[in-house]
């Protein structure tokens, strides 16, 4: 699946396509894999009729035969779904060297209206909501023009399917659930069976650093990497003025009083407190022990750890203190390195652990 920095990339592009009808497209996206790829079910590329390509397929998908099969589609206007496996593709499934299959469907978006869908997922990220993506793309076995609905849980956003019947059907396939990875499902309506790519599609994390020092300037490069949406909170607006930091950095100038009314905080974002200063650590903690972040964790060492938890309220192991994985960090940045590492095991519930020690599959 893209990441929510892709995400970005690729609704902007769709939806500059939607808006332009003097440009054509295909959209390439990995509905079905099997065995070892480096891309998973839902990793989308957009393919422009002048060979412009957002969101490559990387690290081993054959990526320069699907460049092909979208300029194709956007030639012929037909949908495709393409396989590469031990029967079909062998020579370019030899190129990827990882010994999985991929199906890949190609879908030409040859009118503005194609791409309609990605004005409501462009609403629902702006709202920092979790939305699901469902492209049905083929009934009974045969590759048909794909349909797109997008959805907030039950909240229909977007529904290009034009049948309330397959409406219902993914609806309840999705479910009430929070967290589903994304999958090619085979729904029944009518009499007939529906190959439905069933997708999340989730905000950018919003990493919110207390603290301004130098730890804190080593810190935001790293999650900026990631393209998570970074503010940076200190009491005295002077530290808060300090160079070298990303662009696009939020300030905020509050105290512990003050912090809950001045941040925004949701269940993608994440909370780091390092000021330096135990009794401030406590008592922005303190002030931030209910909020609904995903992470909340201090740099700290474990008497202080101790201090922390007791003193600002926390009585299970949600806080995360010390912070980060023990990678034998020494440096400001690889502090930085172990502490945003802790975060993403967090925010994709794993363990953190060595994955030469692992059994099964690496992507759960």
């Amino acid at each position: 699946m893209n990441s929510a920095q892709e995400w970005r990339s690729l609704v902007g592009a769709l939806r500059s396509l939607h808006q332009e009808a003097s440009r054509e497209a295909a959209l390439a996206t990995i509905v079905r894999t099997h065995g070892s790829t480096f891309r998973r079910p839902g990793t989308h590329m957009l393919v422009f009729d002048d060979g412009e390509v957002v969101c490559e397929l990387s690290g081993g998908c054959p990526q320069r035969d699907i460049l092909l099969r979208c300029l194709e589609a956007i030639d012929t206007g037909q949908a495709q779904v393409v396989s590469y496996n031990a029967e079909s593709g062998m020579d370019v499934l030899m190129e990827m060297g990882c010994g999985g299959e991929l199906d890949v469907l190609v879908e030409p978006l040859a009118t503005p209206g194609s791409a309609a869908f990605a004005d409501a997922l462009a609403r629902g990220l702006e709202q920092r909501r979790s939305l699901w993506l469902a492209t049905l793309f083929a009934v009974d076995g045969a590759t048909l023009t794909p349909r797109h609905l997008v959805s907030h849980g039950q909240h229909v956003l977007y529904d290009g399917l034009g049948d309330p019947a397959w409406t219902a059907a993914i609806a309840d396939a999705i479910g009430t659930v929070d967290v589903m990875p994304a999958a090619t499902r085979r729904l029944s309506a009518h009499g007939q069976v529906a190959d439905v790519l069933i997708e999340p599609v989730e905000p950018a994390h919003a990493l919110v650093v207390i603290g301004s020092n130098a730890a804190a300037r080593a810190l935001l490069p790293v999650a900026d990497l990631l393209g998570w949406q970074l503010t940076l909170v200190d009491q005295d607006p002077q530290r808060l003025r300090a160079g070298s930091l990303p662009s696009g950095l939020a300030t905020v100038c509050a105290s512990p009083g003050r912090i809950r009314e001045a941040l925004a905080l949701d269940t993608h974002s994440s909370v780091l407190v390092m000021t330096h200063n135990v009794e401030q650590d406590i008592a922005y903690l303190a002030a931030l022990r209910d909020s609904p972040v995903a992470y909340i964790g201090a740099l700290a060492s474990r008497e202080r750890a101790f201090r922390m938890q007791s003193e600002a309220g926390f009585a299970d192991l949600r806080l995360h203190a010390p912070a980060g994985l023990d990678i034998g960090s020494e440096t400001p940045t690889e502090i930085a390195l172990a502490v945003v590492a802790e975060i993403l095991a967090v925010l994709h519930r794993r363990s953190g652990a060595p994955l030469h020690r692992m059994q099964g599959s690496i992507h759960g």
